[in-house]
Order: structure tokens, then sequence, then C-alpha cells
């Protein structure tokens, strides 16, 4: 069996378990805390309360069966779930540096993990530079004789760039740096980042892994030699634990989560090839698309795509919100991940002149025939004038995806 066709199974199965009765779902146990016959054995579980359960913010067992599949399907020794994205990446963070370290981040990373290692993290005396994250050099010329870290998102969530994520993982290796890679958008379905070398692996659990828009939390994966100090320390100290209910339901959208990716896969990249024919897109954004500048290292990389991706226009942001609010199967909204389609309008701050707008589309689970029919519908109700329109098909600039 393919590691690609394991995966099935492994969210899908589970053995007979006797102390739940047999019970198909693990139950949620909705406890603070865990009691013991003895003191010797409150004590003896106290000295490796990871492994033992003693109080839920440190181990409970429907969280820790989440964790449990969560490593296996990322090929890591251990997980730890969080109460979200962000208290997962800011822990695995700061398990890592201390004062007078520097850390190396690609600039296209998420807007708040920007922040949190930019400017908050500098009343700690921790200075991060941002580089092109595409180019391998851009990494090695940045480094310092202090750099302890090297962040990648892989590929990022507005531009959809990628990094040479074997490339990182040795240059971290040689200088005694660690990485750490946001893996939200290829999911562990379509990239194992840990078998590259990187050394944490973090998610958000609120896109793609949970998939149904009702939970929020975030996830670590790695080895037990960096997870170790990170569970014991920064998720002990922190205290964004993630609840037995949320674990619940996360399962419940794991147990889809192959199957739904595969949807989104075929679905995206339909959308996509669409777009890339419309006169009022200047480029799309894709890295599953063969015009996109990184799609070999993706193929080397990634064994699927997500169905995240953006388009650049040269149509301004007040007509193509026009357009967005015109869309029946489109909803208007942050994040991703879920079984409903998104769309979100931005200007593009780009030295390209052809382009001044950004649209970040999130294909779901709906039909994407229906999609393609609701995005040309709504473009004809707000579209340029007739004479515009004979503009911009008549002037190939205007369209770069041929």
């Amino acid at each position: 069996m393919s590691a690609k066709e394991k995966i099935y199974s492994i969210v899908a199965h589970d053995a007979h378990d006797d102390r739940h009765h047999g019970s198909i779902n693990v139950p949620i146990y909705q406890t603070s805390l865990f009691s013991f016959d003895t003191y010797e054995q409150f004590n003896l579980a106290r000295l490796e309360e990871q492994e033992n359960f003693v109080y839920s913010r440190g181990n409970n067992p429907t969280v820790r069966y989440l964790e449990d599949k969560l490593a296996q399907l990322e090929h890591g020794e251990r997980a730890k779930c969080f109460s979200s994205g962000m208290a997962a990446i800011s822990a695995a963070i700061m398990s890592i540096v201390k004062q007078g370290d520097h850390v190396i981040c690609t600039h296209q990373a998420y807007g708040p993990t920007r922040e949190f290692l930019g400017v908050y993290l500098q009343k700690f005396g921790i200075e991060t530079t941002f580089v092109d994250g595409s180019s391998l050099e851009n990494w090695k010329s940045a480094v310092r004789p202090n750099t302890k870290l090297l962040y990648l998102e892989s590929p990022t969530s507005m531009m959809f760039q990628l990094q040479d994520i074997r490339g990182c993982a040795e240059l971290a290796l040689s200088i005694g740096a660690e990485t750490i890679l946001d893996n939200s958008w290829a999911t562990p379905c379509y990239q194992n980042p840990l078998t590259m070398g990187v050394g944490l692996v973090v998610h958000s659990i609120t896109k793609y892994i949970s998939g149904h828009s009702d939970c929020v939390g975030g996830v670590v994966v790695g080895s037990k030699r960096l997870m170790d100090p990170l569970m014991s320390t920064e998720y002990m100290l922190f205290g964004g634990i993630m609840t037995p209910q949320t674990a619940g339901l996360v399962t419940r959208g794991l147990r889809t989560l192959p199957l739904r990716m595969q949807r989104h896969e075929m679905s995206g990249l339909k959308v996509a090839e669409y777009l890339c024919g419309q006169y009022f897109v200047v480029k799309v954004n894709h890295p599953g698309l063969t015009n996109h500048p990184q799609h070999e290292m993706a193929r080397t990389q990634m064994s699927g795509y997500g169905s995240l991706f953006s388009f650049e226009s040269n149509v301004p942001v007040v007509k193509l919100r026009a357009w967005a609010d015109r869309l029946q199967y489109f909803r208007i909204g942050a994040s991703w991940g879920g079984f409903e389609s998104l769309i979100n309008v931005n200007a593009l701050n780009n030295s390209d002149q052809r382009s001044c707008s950004l649209v970040r589309l999130y294909i779901g689970t709906e039909d994407p025939d229906d999609l393609i029919r609701d995005l040309d519908e709504a473009w004809r109700c707000v579209a340029i004038s007739p004479s515009e329109g004979e503009l911009y098909e008549q002037n190939p600039s205007f369209n770069q995806n041929g």
C-alpha cells in the first residue's frame, strides 16, 4: 500500500477498544482532572504528566487520541493540539528561540506570524529577517552567527509562493538552527515536511483538518527531541490548550480529510484553469498550474494541491468587490478550509503596474461547474462596458495566462 493510500486507513481505522465498550468514536472526556486510588499512583503519574492523565490542561484522552492520529499522519513522534493556529505557532517558535537569537522567515508568511516574529518578539531581544523565500540563496544570505530558526510556510497563503524545503532544512542543520514549517495548505495528505528534514510542523486545524468551519485549533508535530521540551514548558505554561469537545469535532472532520482533499484539489484546479482564460485576470497564483513559476518544485515537494489560490487583476478593487457581492455560491469572509467556498478582495501592493487588485478564492466542496457559472454570471452583472471589454481582449498584456 502506498503512503498516499495508507492515509485513508489511518484516519478511518481503529482497533477494537474494550475500554470504551467497542465505541467507534472515542468518547469526549468532559473532565478537568483524573483521580487515583493511592498517593503513590498520583505521584508516579505526575512525574511524567505528558504520558499520563492527571489534569486536562496537560493531557486529556480525547485530545490525546487526536494528537496521536496527527503525529502518525505527519510522520512525527509526538503532537500537541492547541486552542488556535497562532497558539501552536507562537508556542513552537518560543520553544526554540531565546533572548539574543535571530530568526529568518519568509516575507509572505501568515500576517499574525509575521507580526509575532517581527514586532512582538523584539521586546525580548529576538530579531527577525524577512526574505523572499522563493530563493534558497536569500535564506543563505540572511544567516547570522546567532541565527537559531528558519520559519517556512510553503506554499504561502496569499501569493502561494513555495520554499525549497529540503534546501532550507539542510541549511538550518549546517548552522545549528532549527526549522518550523506551516503545512496548513497542503495538509499531511499532500506534503510531509518532517520527512524532508524539517524539525517542527504546525497546522491551523481550523482549516482543512477540521474541514467544517465549526471549530478553531492548532497543532505542533515533531520529534520527541523537540516536542518534549515544548510540551513540558510552552504548552503547560501558556495554557492555550484544546478542549475535549473541540478535539471530538476535529476528529470527526479528520475521518474524511483525504476524501475531502481529493475533491478540493480537483475543483480548485478546475476553477483556477477557468480563471486563466478570463480577460480581467492578469495572473493566477496556484502552484498546481503548469505556468506557476515554481510548478516543478511543487511536484517534487507535494503529491497534490489545496484549493486556496489567488489571482491578480487590473480591475479596481471597488469593482471586484461589487462582483463579489453578487456571487451566490461564494461567501465573503476570512479563513478557509471548510465545505463552503469563500472570496476575499484586496488592493495589491505590487511593482508590476499591470495588477492593482488581488482576489483570493477558496474552493469548497460545491460542484465546480456551479462555481464557474456563478463567477461568470456575477461578472456579467458588473462587467466593464463593451468598449472597455474589447480593449482588454485585444491587448494580450492584460492577461499573462494565455
